[in-house]
């Protein structure tokens, strides 16, 4: 028995016989100088080629028409291939050089690969794959070479690979695979976003399974703990059965929280609402029972169709237009049906980068992209922009329950200023007899120190505050978690984090103004007991978190929850250093 330790990308368990699949041979890119008068003949082997592939991806997309996740896949890869501006530079290169088409294009595409890994932005580094297995068949169809069938895997195996690709496991996906133990692979990937989507048992970053691991050996991937055990034994392969049974037996028990309202055993009631960025999240929050939405996180709807054009040096967001948003805003209403829906303004800037004309200060290059220009302090250098959200959601807010928050608020003036953008939003679409509700609640995000700070001066002007736990513990401990030099010191327990946010509590409490936590604290069980002990009501987290909040609060009573916060609060060791 050997045991291998990994990253988790998919928390569940499977077991099942290894395919280990071979290490991709290296295609050999022909080198030799051309003549001019070879050059229209490779243009034209580069040319059938990009069309064979462009038919084969149009064939895949067409067969799994009406699956979300699929579609999003192939889409992806369709406008990679169409890419003018991509196909654009393939072709200058190869017209200022005497090298075959096929080394131009294994060249640029490594090119455009290596950008996305260094971009910074952990989404756009995970496209790199992408881009790379795209137009890795177009030099295969152009070199007319055949790499490993996927196809060829058996149904019910376990895969061990040094890598995946997206439209490889979509394959897999309708074999039954028992999991996958991969030594290359981030947890937001596509494969990894497949492998939750699907539900295969997925554990990445593991070393070298690929040369111990052997076909046919029974194998365990254990996607809770974040490990593959090769060859276990009959004891822990029997140990695993039944943690296997108990999982599947608790998601079943979990269920009859669905459609229950969340209470302590005491009887206080809590509402757990759903964190979304798209229209289909929001069915699926309303499949788990959902108490509302509180947090839309619209910058993913511009993401989505910005980074369609991923293999393109510059991100083009087309999905500013005000119909696109009104359109995507009314579906959540609707589907909530009358359940409060907060939405949050654009958050771009950081790590969720979204290049466009319409952006144009987002041009500028920033040293420190988390500090600088981003979220409320974008958008109010983009009015415009800022005013056709505001236009798209009071348009849709006659459709249901309406919220709107502003992200990353520092001071007072921000928030005067948005409001200020929205009432001429509103005073446009009266005087374009356009229906819409008045008095919608605006609120803010209190993800900054300075934000909890003067939590009292913004109860006087906004109408509700949502706590953001990840930027605030970020923020407040100057520790990026995307870093591994410093993420074991990202700690939402430390007592700095706590008390700014009993404090924003606190001061929620004495305006008489709801307060809710969005952040990852409020869907993990140790904290969320923490939260709701500090005075938090309110608590929105991932759908899939939904049941299991509710199944946590009922186990205690409110003293119960408080003397948890007191104790995390240290409020017995303040006395005693006093």
């Amino acid at each position: 028995m050997n045991i291998f330790l990994g990253t988790s990308a998919n928390a569940c368990i499977g077991i099942g016989k290894a395919f280990v699949i071979p290490n991709a041979e290296k295609r050999i890119i022909p080198q030799q100088h051309i003549t001019d008068d070879e050059r229209e003949k490779h243009l034209q082997r580069f040319d059938n080629s990009l069309a064979n592939v462009i038919t084969a991806i149009g064939a895949q997309l067409a067969a799994v028409k009406g699956d979300k996740v699929q579609s999003e896949i192939f889409e992806t890869y369709y406008l990679m291939l169409n890419d003018p501006e991509f196909l654009g530079e393939v072709r200058k290169s190869f017209a200022s050089s005497d090298m075959p088409i096929e080394y131009v294009l294994n060249q640029k595409t490594e090119e455009y690969a290596d950008r996305l890994r260094c971009s910074g932005n952990e989404y756009l580094a995970e496209r790199a794959q992408d881009i790379c297995d795209i137009f890795g068949r177009v030099l295969d169809d152009m070199l007319d070479y055949h790499p490993f069938k996927i196809e060829s895997v058996p149904d019910g195996a376990v895969i061990v690979a040094k890598t995946m690709n997206p439209s490889d496991t979509i394959i897999l996906s309708k074999r039954k695979i028992a999991g996958l133990a991969l030594i290359e692979g981030g947890v937001s990937s596509h494969v990894g976003i497949l492998a939750r989507s699907y539900g295969i048992p997925a554990v990445f970053a593991l070393d070298k399974v690929t040369e111990e691991i052997k076909t046919g050996n029974t194998v365990i991937v254990d996607g809770i703990a974040g490990e593959v055990i090769d060859c276990p034994d009959e004891d822990t392969i029997k140990s695993y059965e039944v943690k296997i049974e108990k999982e599947k037996q608790r998601l079943e028990a979990l269920s009859k929280f669905r459609n229950l309202p969340a209470v302590t055993k005491d009887g206080v009631k809590f509402s757990v609402m759903a964190n979304i960025g798209t229209v289909e999240e929001a069915e699926m929050a309303a499949q788990e029972g959902a108490d509302g939405i509180g947090l839309f996180r619209t910058e993913f709807l511009f993401m989505n169709e910005a980074n369609q054009d991923i293999g393109s040096a510059h991100v083009h967001a087309s999905g500013f237009s005000e119909e696109k948003q009104f359109a995507a805003y009314k579906r959540v209403l609707e589907i909530m049906k009358g359940k409060p829906v907060v939405i949050r303004t654009l958050d771009a800037g950081g790590d969720k980068i979204i290049k466009s004309a319409e952006l144009q200060a987002f041009s500028i290059e920033e040293k420190n992209p988390l500090m600088g220009l981003r979220a409320i302090r974008l958008s109010l250098e983009n009015p415009n922009l800022l005013k056709t959200q505001f236009r798209a959601l009071y348009r849709a807010s006659v459709y249901g329950n309406l919220k709107i928050m502003l992200p990353l608020i520092t001071s007072v003036e921000q928030v005067r200023d948005a409001l200020s953008i929205a009432e001429m939003a509103k005073n446009e679409l009266r005087s374009e007899g356009v229906k819409f509700v008045e008095d919608v609640p605006i609120g803010i995000m209190v993800e900054t120190a300075a934000a909890a700070m003067i939590a009292d001066c913004f109860a006087k002007i906004t109408d509700f505050f949502s706590i953001g736990t990840n930027d605030l513990t970020q923020y407040t401990l100057c520790v990026d978690r995307e870093n591994t030099a410093v993420a074991p010191m990202y700690n939402e327990f430390h007592l700095a984090v706590l008390r700014l946010i009993s404090m924003t509590v606190k001061e929620a409490e004495t305006a008489g103004i709801p307060v809710s936590v969005c952040g990852e604290m409020a869907g993990k069980n140790d904290s969320a007991l923490v939260l709701a002990g500090m005075g938090v009501r309110t608590l929105s987290v991932s759908s899939k978190r939904i049941t299991k909040i509710k199944a946590l609060l009922s186990q205690f009573t409110l003293p119960e929850l408080q003397a948890i916060s007191a104790k995390n609060l240290n409020v017995g060791m303040t006395l005693e250093i006093i």
